[in-house]
């Protein structure tokens, strides 16, 4: 018996060296799919090995690799923070930063992390996330995405909209010299998004990291040096 990334069993076999999930009772085979998919994800395998506690850990470091955004930041905030993968990132890489997170789901606690539960579209959010920071951030991070319906267009919009959102935060709120790094969809920003961030930020690219499956739709946003 092997275990999910979340603690329960799963009856599985090994073919041609991939991990075959059994369909079981009250298991659809959608979720089974999805076992599957996540036993034999090297990135799941690595980010356990490493500590981090979801792959998303690692299109975090991709894009710094590439964009180096994190170089010499000291006051982050990380919108739709759970389960911490890319707090885990900023911590490690910039350990005497200062890290707020934020997030509708619940996060264990993770060191040297401000966490709040609670919705980033809320009225009062954007306050107490620079409250709890000490002062104007100059990196704020947004993998935030709503819950799909299954309807590719309205997924899009809705998920569109939490990157206008986080765009018009950081705008507001980054102190100058800021980067601002999103999840986006498929198809990037539209037209006035893009134009609004080109119109606040120095350099303004979008990039599909290697950790970021190729059948997933979603791309990142990468916006520096706030005017």
């Amino acid at each position: 018996m092997a275990k999910t990334p979340f603690g329960g069993k799963i009856s599985n076999r090994s073919v041609a060296g991939k991990q075959r999930v059994k369909t079981a009772k009250r298991r659809t085979a959608q979720s089974t799919r999805w076992l599957e998919r996540q036993l034999n994800d090297p990135y799941v395998q690595k980010a356990q090995a490493e500590g981090y506690r979801s792959r998303a850990a690692f299109k975090l470091t991709e894009l710094n690799d590439k964009f180096h955004f994190l170089d010499g930041r000291k006051a982050v905030v990380d919108l739709g923070v759970a389960p911490g993968g890319w707090a885990q990132v900023v911590r490690r890489l910039r350990p005497k930063a200062a890290v707020v997170g934020i997030d509708l789901l619940p996060v264990d606690p993770i060191e040297g992390v401000t966490l709040f539960e609670m919705d980033f579209m809320a009225d009062d959010a954007p306050d107490l996330l620079t409250d709890a920071l000490g002062s104007a951030p100059d990196l704020i991070l947004s993998d935030m995405a709503a819950n799909t319906v299954g309807h590719k267009q309205t997924d899009h919009l809705r998920t569109m909209g939490l990157v206008e959102a986080a765009a018009d935060f950081a705008i507001q709120t980054l102190m100058p010299g800021g980067h601002f790094v999103s999840k986006c969809f498929a198809g990037g920003t539209d037209g006035e998004l893009l134009k609004l961030l080109k119109s606040n930020f120095t350099v303004v690219k979008h990039a599909k990291p290697p950790a970021s499956r190729k059948g997933s739709v979603e791309w990142y946003v990468v916006a520096m040096g706030r005017k």
